[in-house]
C-alpha cells in the first residue's frame, strides 16, 4: 500500500507509524503552503514540558498562495544553533542521545535555502537511523482528494486537537509532566533507540484518528 504525506520537520511519531506500515511513501510537494503546521515545526519534551521548535520562513508580500516547495527559510538569524541547543538540553540525559547526536549534528550545520529540502534531509537521516527501507517518490501535480486509505496529508496539521492512541514509553521528564504523546520522532529515537522501529511497527493504526 502506498500513502501520501507531507514532508515535515523531524516529523511527529504518528507520521512514522503510518510510514512504516506502508510499502511506498509519496511526498506531497505540489500543495500550497499553510502556516502553523508540522511543515516548519516540531515538538520536543523539555524540562518545562512540551516545547516547540519553529523553522523561520520568508513570506513575500503579494505572493498569493505559494507552493510549499517554493518556501524559503529565513537564515538571517541562527535558528539552527538554537534548535540544536534546545535538543541537547532536553535530551542529553536520555538513554540514546549520545549514540545518535553525531549523526544529527550535520543537519544543523548545513545551510538550507528551501524548507522542503530541510524536511527531506531530516527524513533521510531519521530513516537511516531507524534502518527504515521504504520506497519514496513525489507527487507531480496537486490532487485534492485521494482514496481515504491512501491520504495521510492531514497529519501535517499541528493544531487539530486530535489525540492518537500511542503506547507510552519512558520519557526524560515523564516524572514531572507525565507522558506526552506524538512528539517529534526525535523524542522516540533518543528514548527508545534501537527499539524505536519496533515501537512504530506495533502501534495499532485502527485506533488512531485519521489512520486506517
Amino acid at each position: 500500500m502506498s500513502l501520501i504525506v507531507h514532508p515535515t520537520y523531524f516529523s511527529p511519531v504518528i507520521q512514522y507509524v503510518a510510514m512504516v506500515n506502508s510499502d511506498e511513501v509519496i511526498f506531497e510537494k505540489e500543495d500550497h503552503y499553510q502556516k502553523q503546521t508540522y511543515r516548519n515545526r516540531c515538538y520536543i519534551y523539555g524540562a518545562n514540558g512540551k516545547q516547540i521548535l519553529t523553522v523561520p520562513v520568508l513570506h513575500k508580500r503579494n505572493s498569493g498562495h505559494p507552493k510549499t516547495r517554493d518556501i524559503r527559510i529565513d537564515n538571517s538569524f541562527p535558528w539552527q544553533v538554537q534548535h540544536l541547543k534546545s535538543i541537547q538540553t532536553a535530551y542529553r540525559s536520555s538513554p540514546f542521545f549520545e549514540y545518535y547526536e553525531d549523526d544529527l549534528i550535520p543537519v544543523f550545520k548545513k545551510k538550507f535555502k528551501f524548507l522542503i529540502d530541510l524536511n527531506l534531509e531530516t527524513d533521510q537521516v531519521i530513516s537511516e537511523l531507524l534502518d527504515l527501507e521504504i520506497k519514496k517518490s513525489f507527487t507531480e501535480t496537486y490532487i485534492a482528494e485521494y482514496p481515504e486509505d491512501q491520504d495521510y496529508r492531514s497529519l501535517v496539521n499541528a493544531k487539530t486537537g486530535t489525540t492518537y492512541d500511542l503506547k507510552k514509553y519512558q520519557q526524560v521528564f515523564m516524572g514531572k509532566h507525565g507522558f506526552i504523546s506524538n512528539l517529534s520522532i526525535l523524542d522516540l529515537l533518543f528514548n527508545e533507540g534501537t527499539n524505536a522501529l519496533g515501537y512504530l511497527l506495533t502501534q495499532n493504526l485502527n485506533n488512531s484518528p485519521n489512520l486506517c
